[in-house]
């Protein structure tokens, strides 16, 4: 009997995709989907043969995964549901609760399942935080100085604690963790996606954080391949950032999409954060405006020298497909680049403030990787 593979969040444009991608996979006998709500469109059809698809409705904080394994003898578990907003609630308890209860339950179920031979985990590399004396650039061994106090990072850091206490009582059980950047497309459905629709992009005065993407193909590629056995030479187990390579400042990613920034004292827009939430215009977390003032650029040495992936797409090239995807702005890209680079030759070496926006603590412009 060939793999049976079980995916969590499929109901979202990333784990739809994976699903598709999985069951195009050689040896793949079936692909089995849970999430706690339908998927919002129908689930695409690969071309070609393509292993079976069950999809069940249920909630992860429920002990009825468990039944769900044994019953379809799952081998291979991909746990995508680990999320920023959730489905159906955005009430920010209910979000936690589906991260981190639904994880401890899946794990829990997980453990009981002698069959089960190999666990995937998307995380984020916000676990990392973002603080202005980070480290220019984040190794997976790098422990945080600042490790998220809240939010949807805060919920990754448990999370991945607890799949580190999996691995200890099931050592037979191959376990890899994936810290994936911001993860931009033409599909892309997350809160910095959202910001970046924008008419008008609010920023933080005096800073101009440094940016990494990963393009939602290259997302898929690597879930894949940390689901499939490791090709010779290579070792697709263990933690794993996940990023194209280069970064953008936040002022370059707003002149590719030709939207104007207003900076804006830091208490004003934590005030505007907390509006939109309010308001649900768009998910402004106290998270992503710590992203959004200090940055953050980790290493990819591993996953390309050990995982044995290169993405296909750079950082720059991944936005460029996204930002081709969300359309026009207000202003012309090359019009707005014009006049912030004239601008900036106004002021002069001496008036510019340093690209990270803190005097005397300036970060390498380009990590090295």
């Amino acid at each position: 009997m060939g793999v049976v593979v079980l995916v969590t969040g499929v109901a979202r444009h990333l784990g739809a995709r994976f699903v598709a991608e999985i069951r195009r996979r050689p040896g793949v006998d079936l692909v089995v989907g849970v999430d706690v709500q339908p998927p919002r469109h129908p689930v695409e059809e690969p071309d070609g043969p393509a292993a079976p698809y069950r999809f069940h409705q249920l909630d992860l904080r429920r002990p009825a995964v468990s039944r769900v394994i044994a019953e379809h003898r799952v081998d291979t578990v991909v746990h995508l549901s680990v999320s920023a907003t959730g489905l159906g609630s955005t009430n920010r308890s209910s979000v936690k609760e589906s991260n981190v209860i639904g994880t401890m339950q899946l794990l829990g179920a997980c453990q009981k399942a002698p069959g089960v031979r190999r666990l995937v985990v998307k995380s984020t590399t916000g676990v990392y935080g973002s603080a202005p004396r980070d480290p220019a650039v984040f190794t997976e061994r790098i422990q945080p100085k600042n490790p998220p106090g809240g939010g949807f990072a805060k919920d990754a850091a448990e999370v991945e604690g607890y799949v580190r206490g999996f691995a200890r009582r099931r050592p037979d059980v191959a376990v890899t963790v994936l810290r994936f950047a911001n993860i931009v497309g033409p599909g892309a459905d997350t809160p910095l996606s959202e910001y970046f629709a924008l008419p008008v992009l609010p920023t933080v005065l005096g800073y101009d954080p440094r940016l990494q993407f990963v393009h939602e193909d290259d997302a898929v590629a690597v879930l894949a391949r940390a689901a499939d056995e490791p090709e010779p030479g290579t070792v697709n187990t263990g933690t794993f950032n996940v990023a194209g390579e280069g970064v953008l400042l936040l002022s370059q990613c707003a002149r590719r999409l030709g939207r104007p920034t207003v900076p804006l004292l830091l208490p004003a827009i934590s005030w505007m954060a907390g509006l939109a939430r309010q308001t649900r215009l768009v998910d402004f977390s106290s998270e992503q405006l710590r992203l959004l003032t200090h940055g953050r650029v980790v290493d990819t040495t591993r996953l390309r020298e050990t995982f044995g992936y290169r993405p296909a797409y750079t950082t720059p090239e991944a936005f460029a497909d996204f930002a081709a995807a969300l359309g026009p702005g207000l202003l012309p890209p090359e019009r707005l680049a014009a006049v912030t680079d004239r601008l900036a030759g106004l002021l002069g070496p001496e008036g510019a403030l340093p690209r990270g926006g803190h005097p005397r603590t300036e970060r390498p412009s380009r990590p090295r990787s």
